[in-house]
C-alpha cells in the first residue's frame, strides 16, 4: 500500500520539489496552500506534474481547519514547509510571522498528536536560527542567536518539534537548511533577483537590478538535493535534527559576478557600502546599484553550514555547487525570458 504524505506550503519551490520526489516514490501526495486558485501553479507545471497533487485549502492560523485536515487525510508523512517565509518583511509583520512560523507549528504537532499519533513530523527549520554566529561552521549543537523575528519564530517551532518527539514519543526531525536555491526560487529572493535580473539586462529587458548588502556570505546549495535530504530524514529509523549545507559560502557580490560571467558581462565595482555600483565595463552603464531599503535592521553577515551528521547517518550530500548552481538558474530564466 503507498504512503499518504502531507506537504504544506506545496506551492513553494520546496514543495514543488518534494512533491515530485514523492511521486516518483509512489506516494499519494495531498499538498495544502492558504491561498484559494493557482497563482503558483508555474512550479508545478515547469516539474509537469500538475495534474498529480491533490491541492487542498488549510491555513496555520486556523486550527479547526488544521484539525479537519488530519483527521480527513490521515497522513503518514507530514512535511512542514509553510511559513511566512520573508525575512525583510518578518521586520514589519512580527505579530504574524510568529503567529504562522510558530505558532502554526503548535498547531500542527497538536492535531497530529491528536488525529494522526503515528505519523512521521518534518518541520522546516532554518540556517537563519544561527543569527549571529557563534561558531565559525555551524551543525546541530550550534548554539542559536536569531536576528529577525522570523529567525526567533522558527527557533520557537525548531524546539516545539524537539519537546513533541520527548515528552509524546512522536516522530519529529526538523532539517536545519542553509540556503537553497533553484529555478523554482521567487523573484524576491537574492539569488533569483540576480540570475533573472541579470538575464533580462542581458536580453535588453531591463536596465539595472538593486540589492541590499553585497558583503552578506551565504551557504548555496540546490533546492532538488536538499528535499532528498528532507525525505532521507524521515525514513531514518529513529527520528533527529539534521544541518544539510555545501559546507561552502560565497557573497552576494561574487554570485552577482558569476550571472554577469555568464552573460558574458564583465562587472566592475565603485564605491563603497550603499554607494557601491556594479558597472558594464563595455558600455559604462551601472547594471547593480544597493538600497537600504534591502538591508535588515539585525544584518547576518555570514553563514556556513556543517553537514557531517546528515553525511554519516543518512548518506545525503550535496553534488551541486553554487557556480553551477548560478549556470543552472541563470540558463533557465534567459529561456523563460526568451519565450515572452
Amino acid at each position: 500500500m503507498s504512503k499518504t504524505a502531507l506537504i504544506t506550503g506545496v506551492r513553494g519551490q520546496d514543495g514543488a520539489y518534494l512533491s515530485k520526489l514523492l511521486l516518483s516514490k509512489g506516494y499519494k501526495v495531498v499538498g495544502t496552500d492558504r491561498r484559494r486558485g493557482d497563482q503558483n501553479g508555474w512550479r508545478f507545471n515547469y516539474l509537469g506534474i500538475n495534474d498529480e497533487v491533490d491541492v487542498r485549502y488549510m491555513d496555520l492560523l486556523d486550527t479547526g481547519n488544521i484539525n479537519h485536515m488530519i483527521r480527513e487525510i490521515q497522513p503518514d508523512e507530514v512535511y512542514n514547509l509553510a511559513a511566512q517565509s520573508f525575512v525583510h518583511v518578518s521586520f514589519n509583520q512580527p505579530e504574524l510571522t510568529c503567529n504562522v512560523d510558530a505558532m502554526g507549528v503548535v498547531r500542527l504537532l497538536e492535531a497530529i498528536r491528536t488525529f494522526k499519533p503515528d505519523a512521521k513530523f518534518y518541520q522546516a527549520s532554518t540556517s537563519e536560527m544561527y543569527g549571529k554566529i557563534r561558531e565559525k561552521r555551524q551543525n546541530e549543537d550550534t548554539p542559536f542567536y536569531p536576528r529577525s523575528p522570523y529567525a526567533v519564530a522558527k527557533v520557537f517551532s525548531h524546539f516545539m518539534t524537539v519537546n513533541y518527539r520527548e515528552s509524546f514519543n512522536m516522530f519529529t526531525c526538523s532539517g536545519i537548511l542553509f540556503n537553497h536555491e533553484s529555478p523554482l526560487r521567487g523573484l524576491e529572493f537574492v539569488t533569483r533577483k540576480i540570475t533573472y535580473g541579470i538575464a533580462s539586462i542581458k536580453l535588453g529587458l531591463k536596465q539595472k537590478i538593486t540589492l541590499g548588502n553585497l558583503d552578506a556570505k551565504r551557504d548555496w546549495g540546490y533546492a532538488k538535493e536538499y528535499v532528498e535530504g528532507m525525505w532521507k530524514m524521515m525514513q531514518h529509523d529513529t527520528p533527529g535534527d539534521y544541518v544539510l549545507a555545501t559546507g561552502k559560502n560565497r557573497t552576494v557580490r561574487s554570485f552577482v559576478e558569476g550571472a554577469c560571467e555568464l552573460a558574458e558581462i564583465d562587472i566592475v565595482w565603485e564605491g563603497t557600502g550603499i554607494e557601491e555600483k556594479g558597472i558594464a565595463a563595455k558600455s559604462g552603464k551601472v547594471i547593480v546599484d544597493v538600497s537600504p531599503a534591502f538591508y535588515r535592521p539585525a544584518e547576518v553577515e555570514i553563514l556556513l553550514g556543517d553537514a557531517s551528521k546528515a553525511n554519516k547517518v543518512l548518506d545525503w550530500y550535496p553534488h551541486t555547487d553554487s557556480n553551477a548552481l548560478s549556470k543552472l538558474m541563470y540558463s533557465s530564466d534567459i529561456e523563460m525570458l526568451k519565450k515572452r
